[in-house]
């Protein structure tokens, strides 16, 4: 059992005299190293005596030297030769150890060095990630040349955890989100005495743009975040490293079930996101404007038609591809310690996000220029 770390100390004739007792061990300080610290006098040479020093470390020898500055006298450790070697050893570590020079940096240099590696940082992430999609291809090409390798019960679990379950969710959202389409829209159109169109803007509003994007939004969030999560720790756990030497691809025992699995679900989520947010539109113009659901479906089908369904729908497999690809190629970049994987989960979360907005400004841009 560790005995406390103590000291006597005693001053006079210019000389100080250091007596310790007790176990000077990273377990035994204590806080012995700060009262001996706040006690030891500025100068004079230290006479140190260790008849009644227990076990002693490299610890203790840093507390030791610490507090004595340079007037440590080594003289009185002839009694034991292990306690001298190591207040030597620890000793010229500490003096051997070079100084940092640190100079403040000009504004402007750090400015330009911050940008600097943002760009380098930039171009590394588009190099990983054309080296993901690579193999994400080669896997994909395996699997389509032997159906036989899809691991179906993954898939159907993920597709449970990913799809069916985030179904709540969606649906509530863009009933709101097809809810508040109807409030401005019949707002501002009322005082032009043309409520009516309302119903055109809630169903090009909601099949066209928010139902694809809020689903996508979400499922950013919530699968992209879950599919990092979930890879990155099977890699802090060495289990994916376990899969290689057993000869599995983890491209195809992990990446591929969530690929297929966002895949199939996505554009289910966005159906049933349609529908939930058209019945929060035709609900509020059913309150406010008096116009009944019989109205609303008709003039739906009249003015809005299919065509804004399918570009909706059309959006759906591309954002279902990037969600799923972003989310696992963070968790299969994460390394060995829980910080980098909640840098890659966020990160995972953060590029979902800004590519779907991307994904669905491009799609408006390309849907302009061929006059759809």
């Amino acid at each position: 059992m560790d005995k406390p770390a103590d000291f006597e100390l005693e001053q006079g004739g210019g000389a100080v005299r250091l007596a310790l007792h007790g176990d000077w061990t990273s377990a035994g300080l204590g806080r012995a190293g700060d009262r001996l610290a706040k006690r030891m006098p500025s100068a004079g040479h230290v006479d140190l005596d260790v008849a009644g020093l227990g076990r002693f470390d490299s610890a203790g020898a840093f507390v030791l030297i610490q507090s004595a500055g340079g007037h440590l006298d080594g003289a009185g450790l002839s009694d034991r030769p292990d306690v001298q070697r190591l207040v030597a050893f620890v000793g010229k570590a500490m003096s051997d150890q070079p100084r940092a020079n640190v100079r403040p940096m000009n504004p402007v240099v750090r400015v330009l060095s911050r940008i600097g590696q943002a760009v380098v940082n930039i171009f590394q992430e588009l190099y990983h990630t054309l080296v993901f999609y690579g193999r994400l291809l080669v896997a994909l090409t395996h699997v389509a040349l032997d159906p036989r390798r899809i691991r179906v019960a993954p898939v159907v679990a993920l597709m449970e955890r990913a799809g069916l379950d985030a179904m709540p969710i969606i649906a509530v959202t863009n009933f709101f989100v097809g809810a508040t389409i109807g409030f401005l829209g019949e707002d501002l159109l009322n005082q032009f005495g043309a409520q009516a169109y309302a119903v055109e803007l809630i169903g090009i509003g909601v099949l066209r743009e928010f139902g694809v994007l809020v689903t996508a939004i979400i499922l950013s969030g919530r699968s992209a975040s879950s599919f990092a999560a979930e890879i990155g720790a099977m890699k802090m756990n060495q289990e994916v490293d376990a899969m290689q030497v057993m000869g599995v691809d983890p491209f195809e025992a992990l990446v591929i079930p969530r690929f297929i699995a966002m895949l199939t679900m996505m554009p289910l989520l966005t159906f049933v996101a349609m529908i939930s947010g058209m019945l929060g539109g035709m609900l509020v113009i059913w309150t406010t404007a008096g116009l009944s659901p019989a109205f609303f479906i008709q003039r739906l089908l009249d003015n809005v038609g299919a065509s804004h369904f399918y570009m909706g729908m059309i959006k759906a497999p591309v954002m279902a591809v990037v969600i799923a690809a972003i989310g696992c190629r963070q968790g299969m970049e994460v390394g060995g310690d829980v910080e980098q994987l909640g840098r890659r989960v966020t990160t995972a979360v953060v590029q979902a996000l800004f590519s779907v907005i991307i994904i669905d400004a491009i799609f408006a841009m390309i849907f302009m220029a061929l006059g759809l």
